[in-house]
């Protein structure tokens, strides 16, 4: 059996994430989510899609980075995430889509207990790409935990 997977790149400041392609529905352009009232600061809101509602999540905020502006590369990935006890919809909202990529997850390394950057739990592992890290989430620790994956968030400018 090949322990080589696909994974969704997806870009958010100077970070590359990984996202198993499994858990992937669809990309869309980004479009404004219908706000909720006294929702967490990281749920954006809400949009429909083919008649499916979907709450949206701002990756960035859930992750502990600073908030940017909306750009034309800016999306919207649906993924349908199993969660222990239920199915879970959810939309993230992503600063770029990069690729589909293929990552060995036996030549994946172990999120760092000292001194990562991120919340160990919130990775699934660490892949290479040529020169660059890939990040892979364990997209159910995170969308189960409320506290930021960014251990030390960026100061404000």
């Amino acid at each position: 059996m090949s322990s080589v997977w696909q994974y969704l790149t997806l870009g958010l400041d100077r970070e590359i994430f990984g996202i198993n392609i499994e858990s992937v529905h669809e990309i869309l352009d980004y479009r404004a989510p219908a706000a909720l009232p006294h929702a967490p600061p990281f749920l954006v809101g809400m949009i429909d899609v083919r008649g499916q509602s979907y709450p949206v999540i701002g990756l960035r905020t859930k992750l502990g980075l600073p908030a940017i502006p909306v750009t034309s590369a800016t999306r919207i990935i649906l993924l349908n995430i199993a969660m222990r006890d239920r199915a879970l919809r959810v939309g993230f909202v992503a600063d770029r889509v990069i690729e589909v990529t293929e990552l060995d997850r036996a030549e994946m390394e172990s999120a760092p207990e000292v001194g990562g950057r991120w919340r160990s739990n919130y990775i699934a592992g660490i892949g290479r790409k040529g020169e660059a890290f890939v990040v892979v989430f364990n997209l159910e620790a995170l969308m189960a935990g409320d506290d930021p994956a960014l251990i030390d968030p960026p100061l404000a400018a």
